[in-house]
């Protein structure tokens, strides 16, 4: 089952590549933020959203077996996004886009919806069920073609508000690993 915290449970890993997950053509290596992964999102792009700059890292422990994380929180108004690196998915040879689609194929998530691509990097909208007209969007990008950055924008009106979160903050991840 998947967990946003501990990512795929039972799937089982696989080394077949999936042809319906788009490759990525220039990875992209987060190594350097593993130990800090709130530093992916630069606060110029959490204060437009009213994200308070400093984040709840997450790089250890029953928490981080997905990979290490980052949440951001707006207590008062039930606003929150979080952003996981697969690193741990990865690990158990579930990583990236493919994994995503192996995932959902294993019964351990809901749906996968092809997503816009993410400043030029393959994306796909993902859950255990479909929750974006509710306010919560679950984006994945992939970093390379075994490893993605999971985005989940959750509290939010609608499917529009939520995922234009879930795109923004995917937007700076990718361009903070871009300059690194």
């Amino acid at each position: 089952m998947f967990d946003t915290h501990r990512g795929y449970r039972g799937a089982g890993p696989s080394s077949a590549s999936d042809s319906r997950a788009p490759k990525v053509t220039d990875p992209l290596d987060p190594a350097a933020y593993l130990g800090k992964p709130c530093a992916l999102v630069p606060e110029s792009v959490l204060a437009p959203l009213r994200y308070p700059a400093q984040g709840e890292a997450t790089v250890t422990g029953p928490f981080a077996e997905a990979g290490p994380g980052c949440g951001w929180q707006i207590g008062a108004e039930g606003l929150s996004v979080q952003i996981i690196i697969g690193t741990g998915n990865r690990d158990q040879g579930m990583g990236g886009l493919a994994g995503v689609y192996r995932a959902k194929d294993a019964g351990q998530l809901g749906f996968v919806d092809p997503a816009p691509s993410v400043a030029g990097y393959p994306a796909v909208f993902s859950d255990l069920s479909d929750r974006r007209a509710r306010g919560n969007c679950n984006l994945w990008v992939g970093l390379a073609d075994d490893l993605a950055v999971t985005v989940a924008a959750q509290g939010y009106q609608g499917e529009q508000d939520s995922c234009q979160v879930a795109e923004t903050v995917a937007g700076a991840v990718v361009g903070t690993l871009k300059g690194a």
